[in-house]
């Protein structure tokens, strides 16, 4: 295919007169007049007169006058609309490095001070890992915990009074999160800190973080920095002079990695729950940076107004809470346990910024900028103080009426208001642009007769095919890079996911309207097919407003800024566009009238790809991240090319620009297929590890015993278990670990539950590639020792099994009924027996000190009798913390290891029984 330096519509218009019949080429005219006049009405410019003159001369000067006139260079729409992205994308980035306001008073009196704060970071974080039930968490990170709130105990005003309780509560409830579990815990601890006027409140503002941390990680971000932010403003508000109207409740919970258990037992069980009206929820998903605002409610409003008028660092958006409560990412907070179990309204906040060593040793005080830690504190404190002088928090329910469209701009404020609010602007947003705007042109009976309504609803067609053929570009190449083995080759390199998906969806949906240019709309000036393609734009982002409001979507306000912004530029620009065509000015008051629903867009798209990057490192062997990223990409450059496409259009030639975008994707994809781009990074600047690890640990050297249904050991073996916790498993650990290959890939026992693998959580169904290197057995100081107490035939004909475990502060319990056989209830939870993602049962068992041994019972309604019995049981047993936790064999292991690779260990034990 040749590609000239005119448009196809040019170069036909131009010879017209030799190979064309009039009829043909005498539409040009009318189809340009038809997409000029009404917008001349709308914008208010000119009379009757001067549309006639403009027609006439039009008429008079031909197509090739035309042509030439709407005619854009190439090269300076590419440049402009190159440099117009990244000059956003830079005013993004100042955005968001820019963490608190220079120059505000910082440490003074009455005010919270990051550098105190900062010394509570690094005495907590040098304690070591903190995983529930050991010594670091529950004995030394207490006590510190306890020292410091004396001491500010001591220097408080006497117009408050603090009350200290150490909690250690026991209970059970059941989960949806990760396919549905039951939880059990037993003495873990809280520590709770009551500060409330000198003569006592009545009510309550609940702030929460938790200081455990996952095994092997110090857990810095996750979740120390907020108990030191909170220590820091419990120091601040106690020795204030300004009197509190209601009690502020500081909880330090010690067993939020437990999956939410020290939450749950507060919030069931301590007795200054019931004071509580909200709270504040201290979380992470990435380390330093903006704490951000993802989640709020249920269905509280005045929460939200409450951190708008309060917070002075705002950072917030409902778009991320929507995504969050979607269900997509794969974690949870004490958010959720508060809200269903407490039925207590809050708001849920969390670092978001480089997820690439969350949950990693890398997680260390000294990567948590100093400046990140008082913007929190400020915040924090802020909306302590706004929430314990509300007269709202006394009677909160009584403001429980629908939710709130709210998001920040540029960090600077945030604007809110209620969602009924936001469906009424939608609607009316959708009626200006479809009824006032696109309507005059569809249903005027002068245009019914022409071929705008047709050249309309065929460009639609075509801005779908072309993005639809985008995004099947960009996946084709996705699979084929994941099946030759080359996945996350952006992992470390984020630019090569731009320069091989992003080039290619560009790239796509330049040669489908092109080609759409050059042999559909022959007849048609580039001005024109602007204009027509502005409107299907226009129109898909009307659908998109009308579909998001209807669902009753609080995000459903970003396309409603993607249709009020470039309707008004539209407008307004016009006018200038009739009489000087698409030149620098056109481009200059266009871009301009853009600029703010791109710059928020591009706010988005950083807050989207700054979350998801890192959580695609930790999602699983069985989704293939290239495939998620290149979906995502599409999905982002169909949004940004939504009112570009125009320029497609008015151009004189698209060919280098998609000679340029074909090269970049070539070369990216060549070199990606060669390996030239390496994951995984141990950079000490930056480090991107691989997670080799299940949850919080990669290698587990277990020893693993199968009985039968008469009790004798019919199995028995031991190894470690690894499991690579992202899709290219061990592809690139091979080279250097020899012995970790594909021959050693493990097996799943089809007859055990959980395919008879110590798992600690139940993610089975993402993690289906294992290996299992045999080793020799090994044997904790404390064994944990599970036994069958009683077995009994209950009134209603079901067996009730009693069973009695003691072991390690963390075992996981599985159940698999037989055929014939319903477990119908047990002990645990809500006494209802939850399945797990695959049919069976698991429970997650933890403990704190001294605890005693742990009894519960299922029952099991048998229809028929089976020769292999009933019911299959199996436990685990998880050492994290202790000399138990290591082995020898183990500590070799990982050494070999690369040093790009994050591989957490921990000894286990596991046992399977058949009733």
């Amino acid at each position: 295919m040749e590609w000239g330096s005119e448009s196809g519509a040019v170069r036909r218009h131009r010879i017209g007169g030799e190979r064309r019949d009039g009829p043909a080429a005498a539409q040009q005219p009318e189809r340009e007049a038809l997409a000029q006049e009404p917008l001349a009405d709308a914008c208010g410019g000119g009379g009757g007169g001067a549309r006639t003159r403009k027609r006439s001369g039009e008429g008079s000067g031909g197509g090739a006058s035309r042509g030439a006139g709407t005619a854009l260079s190439e090269a300076r729409a590419a440049l402009g609309l190159a440099l117009y992205l990244l000059a956003l994308r830079a005013l993004v980035q100042l955005s968001l490095q820019q963490l608190v306001l220079r120059g505000a008073a910082v440490g003074r009196q009455g005010e919270f001070d990051a550098h105190r704060a900062r010394d509570y970071l690094e005495h907590i974080t040098s304690i070591g890992p903190r995983t529930t039930g050991s010594p670091e968490n529950e004995i030394l990170t207490v006590h510190y915990l306890l020292e410091q709130v004396k001491l500010i105990e001591v220097q408080s005003n006497s117009l408050h009074k603090i009350s200290v309780d150490v909690q250690r509560p026991t209970g059970s409830f059941s989960i949806d999160f990760l396919g549905g579990f039951t939880s059990y815990y037993d003495n873990i601890t809280n520590v709770v800190v009551k500060l409330e006027p000198r003569d006592g409140a009545q009510h309550a503002v609940l702030a929460n973080c938790h200081f455990d941390s996952v095994a092997n990680s110090p857990g810095a971000s996750d979740d120390a920095v907020s108990c030191s932010v909170m220590l820091e403003v419990l120091r601040v508000l106690s020795t204030s002079s300004e009197a509190l109207y209601h009690a502020v409740i500081f909880l330090f919970n010690g067993a939020e990695e437990n999956i939410l258990q020290a939450s749950h037992g507060f919030i069931t069980q301590h007795p200054w729950a019931s004071l509580i009206r909200a709270f504040i929820n201290l979380e992470a998903a990435g380390v330093g940076g903006k704490e951000l605002v993802f989640q709020t409610g249920p269905e509280n409003p005045w929460l939200v107004q409450a951190y708008v008028s309060a917070a002075k660092h705002p950072f917030a958006s409902v778009v991320a809470q929507e995504v969050f409560q979607s269900g997509i990412i794969p974690s949870d907070t004490d958010f959720r346990i508060y809200r269903d179990f407490g039925n207590i309204p809050g708001i849920d906040l969390a670092f978001i910024e480089n997820g690439y060593i969350y949950h990693t040793k890398y997680d260390t005080a000294d990567r948590i900028l100093t400046d990140s830690i008082q913007r929190a504190g400020d915040n924090i404190l802020a909306v302590l103080k706004y929430l314990a002088t509300s007269d709202m928090l006394a009677s909160s329910s009584e403001y429980q009426h629908g939710n709130m469209v709210f998001f920040d701009v540029l960090g600077l404020f945030v604007i809110a208001y209620p969602s009924r609010v936001g469906s009424i602007i939608n609607y009316m947003v959708v009626i200006m642009a479809v009824v006032l705007y696109l309507g005059r042109k569809l249903l005027h009976p002068k245009y019914k007769t022409a071929t705008y309504t047709k050249d309309f609803f065929c460009g639609l067609g075509i801005t779908l095919i072309s993005w639809f053929t985008s995004l099947v570009t960009v996946l084709i190449i996705a699979v084929f890079v994941s099946l030759i083995g080359q996945s996350l080759s952006w992992y470390n390199h984020f630019y090569v996911s731009v320069c091989l998906y992003g080039t290619a969806a560009v790239a796509k949906i330049i040669f489908i309207h092109t080609l759409a240019k050059r042999f559909y709309y022959v007849n048609a000036s580039g001005r024109y097919l602007g204009e027509v393609f502005f409107d299907v734009s226009l129109f898909v982002h009307c659908g998109f407003l009308t579909a998001l409001t209807y669902q009753g979507l609080c995000s459903a306000f970003i396309s409603a800024v993607w249709v009020a912004f470039p309707l008004l530029t539209k407008l307004c620009v016009q006018k200038d566009l009739k009489q000087h065509g698409a030149g620098g000015k056109f481009i200059v008051f266009y871009l301009l009238g853009m600029f703010i629903p791109y710059l928020y867009a591009l706010y988005l798209i950083w807050a989207v790809f700054e979350m998801f990057t890192p959580i695609l490192g930790r999602s699983g062997s069985e989704i293939p991240p290239d495939v998620v990223l290149a979906s995502v990409l599409a999905g982002c450059t169909m949004i940004l090319s939504s009112y570009f496409i125009n320029f497609i259009y008015l151009v004189k030639s698209t060919k280098r620009t998609m000679l340029s975008l074909t090269l970049v994707c070539t070369v990216t994809f060549l070199l990606v297929c060669s390996g030239t781009f390496f994951p995984y990074s141990s950079n000490p600047a930056s480090p991107k590890p691989k997670r080799v690890f299940l949850q919080a640990c990669s290698s587990q050297h277990i020893t693993r015993t199968f009985h039968g249904l008469d009790g004798n050991v019919v199995k028995r073996d031991s190894g470690v278990w690894i499991n690579g916790f992202d899709y290219t498993g061990m592809s690139h650990i091979t080279p250097h670990v020899s012995e970790v290959n594909d021959t050693v890939r493990a097996d799943c026992e089809e007859s055990a539950p959980l395919c008879g693998f110590p798992w600690y959580l139940p993610v089975h169904f993402l993690i289906r590639k294992n290996w299992y290197l045999p080793a020799p057995e090994v044997s904790p100081r404390e064994p944990a020792h599970f036994r069958l107490v009683s077995k009994e035939q209950t009134p209603w004909d079901s067996i009730k099994l009693t069973f009695e475990a003691t072991g390690p502060s963390h075992m996981s319990f599985y159940v698999r009924t037989h055929k014939g056989a319903t477990l119908s209830q047990w002990s645990l939870g809500n006494g209802t027996p939850v399945t797990s993602k695959g049919g069976d049962y698991f429970v997650f068992y933890s403990h704190g000190l001294q605890a005693s041994a742990w009894h519960f019972w299922i029952e099991v309604q048998v229809l028929e009798e089976q020769p292999e019995g009933m019911v299959t049981v199996a436990i685990a047993a998880h050492y994290f913390s202790g000399e138990d936790k290591r082995s020898s064999q183990l500590d070799a292991l990982k050494e070999k290891f690369p040093d790009w690779t994050f591989p957490s260990a921990w000894v286990c034990t596991y046992n399977l029984f058949v009733f």
